[in-house]
């Protein structure tokens, strides 16, 4: 009888990405797939730890699962794994936690697992995390994640990616290539290239803006998009190849993080919101109809009500398409966590409200400037309502009734 397996993913793109190859890695040893509702041998979390809330997730989904099926092994991995091993493996029902560097040799420890009191623990020591491993995901999407960089050589205050993921290491540009030419022959349409910090690329004298031009310059390709760019590297030859390009999307997602100077430099952001300003201003002085998204953390330590009211003006004024607003949560082993002045959580959640708000104004601004306009959207599956969804090349979110034939399909749609 067969091994069954259910993997769960909590978190970013590049979790999703690296998912789905531990999935294939998985099944290309004759173990069987299952959805994590369903009854398994073995349950593979690959965990998040951005907020204090995905680590509460975590831990309510094991307990869910333990008592689902006491009898199967459970396998946790991601960022929360290698920040808390320890934390993890005391947990009830947890049989191994899989650091970053031992995270793709899953396959060989479950070989060998074998039911005990204690968790076994490997791969959890940061400083082993030196080499690059390929990812990306395809499984029932039309679009793909195409992992070409991990780690991070910031220290933002608040972040632990640079502990929970390592240093910034990258593909090389011939792997890169090689996983295209396989999403194309998948069958994908789009693929989304991420990276914890995508800009800091470097590989031997390859930098992401040769990626960016090499990737433009295929005769046959899908769609690209780039996950993520810091403002700081995000440079005006990226912004020119989009412009020119007929592969890569007319779409930034630039992360802000705050409209104050001084709560930038308490984040240890390596720009000014000046700075910021000028990038989306040459962005749609070159590509008007861009859609351009921006991370901003509401909340953090020292953040005053004059400097929250900067940051939503500042916004307010800026040319983009939507926010993704992000509530400050503590992290262990962060300078901010040392901060004084922290802000009261139902303050922190008022102004979330407030930027939320801000979004939608901002992304209604934006979806009239396109009404009546034709884009290219990309089909993806059939809904429950008998709807089909897709995204214009500037990540507007298209929605009707179904169509046999749309799926995974690219079409000129007029936008009403």
């Amino acid at each position: 009888m067969q091994t069954t397996f259910a993997l769960h993913t909590l978190g970013c793109k590049l979790n999703f990405s690296e998912s789905s190859t531990l999935s294939r890695q998985l099944q290309n040893q004759g173990y069987v797939s299952k959805s994590i509702d369903e009854l398994a041998d073995i349950y593979i979390l690959n965990t998040c730890s951005v907020t204090d809330n995905a680590d509460k997730e975590c831990k309510q989904i094991i307990r869910s699962l333990h008592k689902k099926n006491p009898a199967a092994f459970i396998v946790v991995t991601g960022c929360y794994a290698q920040l808390n091993p320890q934390e993890i493996a005391a947990l009830e029902g947890v049989d191994l936690v899989l650091g970053a560097s031992e995270k793709f040799n899953l396959t060989e420890h479950i070989q060998t697992l074998t039911k005990q009191q204690t968790a076994q623990v490997h791969g959890c020591e940061i400083d082993s995390v030196e080499d690059f491993k390929s990812a990306f995901s395809y499984q029932d999407r039309t679009r793909a994640f195409l992992k070409i960089q991990d780690g991070c050589n910031y220290n933002c205050s608040y972040c632990t990616i640079p502990l929970a993921r390592g240093k910034s290491r990258s593909d090389t540009m011939e792997n890169i290539l090689n996983n295209v030419q396989t999403l194309v022959s998948k069958g994908i349409q789009e693929i989304v290239l991420t990276g914890v910090n995508l800009g800091d690329y470097e590989f031997e004298q390859t930098n992401f803006t040769s990626v960016v031009q090499q990737l433009a310059a295929l005769e046959v390709s899908p769609r690209f998009r780039i996950s993520s760019i810091e403002p700081n590297l995000l440079t005006d030859d990226i912004i020119e190849i989009v412009r020119t390009s007929k592969n890569f999307m007319p779409h930034f997602h630039i992360p802000l993080q705050s409209g104050s100077n001084k709560i930038l430099g308490l984040m240890r952001r390596r720009y000014q919101k000046e700075l910021y300003a000028e990038k989306i201003q040459r962005i749609k002085q070159l590509i008007p109809h861009c859609g351009i998204g921006v991370d901003v953390i509401v909340g953090f330590p020292g953040e005053t009500e004059e400097e929250f009211v900067e940051c939503v003006d500042f916004i307010d004024n800026l040319d983009v398409s939507y926010l993704h607003v992000f509530t400050y949560s503590e992290r262990n082993n962060t300078l901010a966590a040392t901060f004084s002045d922290s802000i009261p959580m139902h303050v922190r959640k008022q102004r979330n409200k407030v930027l939320r708000n801000l979004s939608f104004k901002k992304s209604a601004h934006f979806y009239s400037q396109h009404i009546q306009t034709i884009r290219q959207v990309l089909f993806e599956s059939k809904q429950n309502d008998n709807t089909i969804e897709g995204y214009t090349d500037n990540y507007i979110k298209i929605k009707t009734l179904y169509q046999q034939g749309l799926e995974n399909k690219l079409v000129d749609w007029q936008i009403i």
